[in-house]
């Protein structure tokens, strides 16, 4: 047998995340308890991983299939998401999202194959509209700089043909109930999700063919023949192929070492508003990216748990993938600062969750993907776009595993690779520095 790594640490997901606590209890959890073997072993159960299991599923309906996770499903980082399953080009290190015209419609194109994915998952799972709902979205700006981004970005959007409104302080303010916004655009191909209910509800639906264990992290993975032998706490799983799905923490596993920036995101969800303190934040749903990537996104969603508002901004440097109580308590008050500032007529409106979300980037913007090892297969770096960018990985991932380079898995191998990061303490400290110079820029608009 040949050990080709052992995972000593797990990443820490810190706070509550108010997509998963506002849903029904959940069942026991199923805990990988025996030895076994299998076709297909896909580690990790977010976006990328149950993708890559429905894919697979699809491709090879006599395979035997299993997920591993090291938490409940739902309460990592797929849980945590804001829930954006964006068309449009949104790459989260151009001042405007998009970047250039051939590579903005190849991305459209993309995107819109991650959503049509997930409608057909709802359709067949039979799921209510709150899972997944194609309502668009609008890019907001308060300040004048934000909205001469929002004009530039719509000239790009003319210039690809795509759909757009351009809204001015009154219709922002009968959509969202706020003055706080002068202009917005409003993209009508972006499917919103309530995160967990979506991640719960599709490994609901693949626990009829295939096996989730949960609570089960992997905590060394070798080779042995041509076999991979995954094995956790309990257990062990002895499989012909492996996919690792699981975004950032793949460095654990050996790979992609010092390519990959881990930063965190902040978000708060309100308590379920009163039916009069719904009616001042506008329409029964909305979701508002900012126009300048460091600064607020807000949500209002109506369903399961009520009528509530979420706000996430704030944005931090983690090399192990880990953050500490106070430093989320901290960034909490920046949201509530944020949801006054919008709605100084709620400041009664307290919020009830609090939760750090786990990003993992590349310096180049691109995927950590392909076949790593004989066998070994990685669907990781979502770059800050994990319900999208997540599901194509993952999809991907499958059909290279299945059948070769598929349209979709040529799309991601024709990326470079990660770029090296600078050695250490370089890149901390530029990571650290970019990260407080965008939220300076953007103050305005948090």
């Amino acid at each position: 047998m040949c050990l080709l790594a052992k995972v000593k640490n797990l990443p820490v997901d810190t706070g509550v995340s108010g997509w998963d606590a506002i849903l029904p209890e959940k069942s026991p959890a199923q805990v990988l308890a025996d030895d076994q073997a299998c076709d297909f072993l896909i580690i990790g159960a977010g976006f990328a991983g149950l993708s890559a299991a429905r894919r697979l599923e699809q491709l090879k309906p006599e395979a035997k299939i299993i997920v591993l996770d090291a938490k409940r499903i739902a309460e990592g980082p797929a849980g945590r998401n804001s829930g954006f399953m964006i068309d449009l080009p949104h790459d989260l290190s151009s001042s405007d999202y998009s970047t250039d015209e051939n590579n903005d419609l190849r991305q459209i194109k993309l995107n819109r194959h991650a959503i049509d994915f997930a409608t057909d998952v709802a359709l067949e799972y039979k799921l209510p509209s709150e899972v997944l709902n194609i309502c668009g979205k609008v890019n907001g700006a308060a300040g004048e700089k934000a909205h001469q981004h929002n004009l530039n970005y719509a000239k790009h959007l003319k210039t690809l043909g795509e759909p757009h409104q351009l809204l001015d302080a009154q219709e922002m303010k009968k959509l969202t109930g706020s003055k706080f916004y002068q202009s917005g655009i409003f993209t009508p191909g972006t499917a919103m999700l309530q995160p967990a209910l979506y991640i719960r509800e599709l490994a609901k639906g693949l626990r009829n063919s295939l096996f989730i264990y949960e609570n089960s992290p992997v905590h060394e993975l070798a080779k042995t023949n041509d076999k991979w032998l995954a094995k956790t706490p309990t257990g062990s799983v002895h499989a012909s192929k492996v996919i690792l799905a699981t975004n950032g923490h793949i460095e654990s596993f050996g790979h992609f070492k010092r390519r990959l920036v881990h930063v965190i995101l902040y978000a708060s969800m309100t308590r379920a508003l009163s039916q009069g303190e719904a009616d001042l934040t506008g329409k029964d749903i909305w979701g508002i990216t900012p126009s300048d990537p460091a600064a607020t996104t807000m949500r209002k969603i109506s369903g399961t748990g009520g009528t509530r508002i979420i706000t996430r901004n704030r944005i931090s440097y983690s090399g192990n993938m880990q953050i500490n109580q106070s430093l989320l308590n901290e960034m909490g008050k920046t949201h509530v600062k944020s949801f006054t500032k919008r709605y100084p007529d709620l400041t009664n409106v307290e919020q009830e969750y609090l939760w750090a979300g786990r990003l993992c980037l590349s310096r180049n913007g691109v995927s950590a993907f392909g076949e790593i090892e004989k066998g070994l297969y990685s669907a990781c770096c979502q770059n800050g776009l994990g319900a999208a960018r997540g599901t194509l990985s993952g999809i991907a991932a499958a059909e290279l595993a299945v059948e070769g380079q598929t349209e979709l898995a040529k799309a991601f191998l024709a990326e470079d690779e990660p770029q090296k990061l600078p050695p250490a303490p370089f890149s901390t400290i530029g990571a650290k520095a970019y990260m407080r110079w965008s939220e300076h820029k953007a103050r305005f608009e948090i």
